[in-house]
């Protein structure tokens, strides 16, 4: 006898107070057998004028890290499907720039 009761509910986030907005325009991923891991980074552009060191090592862009995230690997794939729909809202959009929606690599 199956004694599991459905229960349907809706998650409002709770910020506790702090709604502060963190920027970011670069993301790396890791993962490891039980999570995902997304570091946002927040990368300037270079100066006009980049000097290459003599020893002929590339210069370094450094990229301060604006939030990381841990997100079991259950989570994935709704997350996933939910960027997706928004990305596919947004570009049937006025306000998506030409181009929007293509790799940028």
């Amino acid at each position: 006898m199956n004694d599991r009761q459905q229960v349907n509910f809706t998650i409002v986030p709770d910020d506790g107070g702090n709604n502060q907005r963190v920027y970011a325009n670069f993301c790396t991923i890791a993962h490891t057998p039980f999570d995902f891991t997304l570091t946002f980074c927040e990368v300037m552009p270079p100066p006009a004028e980049v000097e290459v060191p003599a020893s002929g090592v590339e210069p370094v862009l450094r990229a301060p890290v604006r939030a990381r995230l841990a997100v079991p690997i259950h989570f994935l794939p709704t997350f996933v499907a939910a960027l997706q729909e928004h990305m596919r809202l947004f570009a049937e959009t006025d306000a998506a720039p030409p181009g929007f929606g293509s790799p940028v690599h």
